[in-house]
């Protein structure tokens, strides 16, 4: 008789230890998941045209928060002109003298014409209105690869900042378009911009 009393106080203890430690491991996850949303991972839904075809309206995609300094064709968010998170492609950083448009129409980056073709919204030109930037030093030159619906740097510049964005304002570099599945994409870098010096 005493035995069993024994046996089901300990088995009432072992109960009382197992929901603690699933209450704890639970915690842990979530503040591990919070702690890797806030600084390293974050998920970002798209809301309009401006990055078509590589990212459609309602598309989503993981950006890497941690992925340092962006570079000339990354894809990344940042606190926008509006103060809204926004997303773009960078085709010039500090230093690159960027200009619309070359004999072919192209976007040239330090006198290097890139061939937008992989990116660009097809039919769609590289700029329809002619420009000639230096970016300055820290900040970015962004644009839409749907050139005709983004209102990216070129939109900005007879606004405070002359249509650049500062590389502080970035939140961080997209690396995969996960959502929807049928459209999941590892997004690499384009070769063109390899060619810039």
């Amino acid at each position: 008789m005493a035995v069993t009393k024994k046996a089901e106080a300990v088995e009432k203890k072992k109960k009382k230890g197992g929901f603690r430690e699933t209450v704890l491991l639970l915690v842990l996850g979530v503040g591990i998941a919070l702690l890797l949303q806030a600084f390293v991972v974050g998920s970002f839904y798209i809301p309009s045209e401006s990055m078509e075809n590589t990212l459609l309206i309602n598309d989503r995609v993981f950006v890497n928060k941690l992925a340092g300094k962006p570079e000339r064709g990354d894809i990344v968010v940042f606190k926008g002109w509006n103060g809204e998170d926004t997303i773009k492609r960078v085709i010039g950083v500090g230093g690159d003298k960027v200009a619309c448009c070359d004999s072919k129409k192209r976007i040239t980056v330090n006198g290097t014409p890139l061939d937008e073709s992989s990116y660009l919204y097809p039919d769609d030109f590289p700029s329809k209105e002619r420009f000639s930037y230096t970016v300055p030093a820290g900040k970015l030159w962004l644009m839409g690869d749907h050139r005709s619906a983004s209102a990216d740097s070129r939109s900005h510049v007879n606004e405070p900042g002359g249509g650049f964005i500062s590389e502080d304002a970035v939140i961080g570099t997209a690396v995969v378009r996960y959502w929807p599945l049928s459209r999941a994409l590892i997004f690499q870098k384009p070769e063109t911009f390899d060619k810039v010096k």
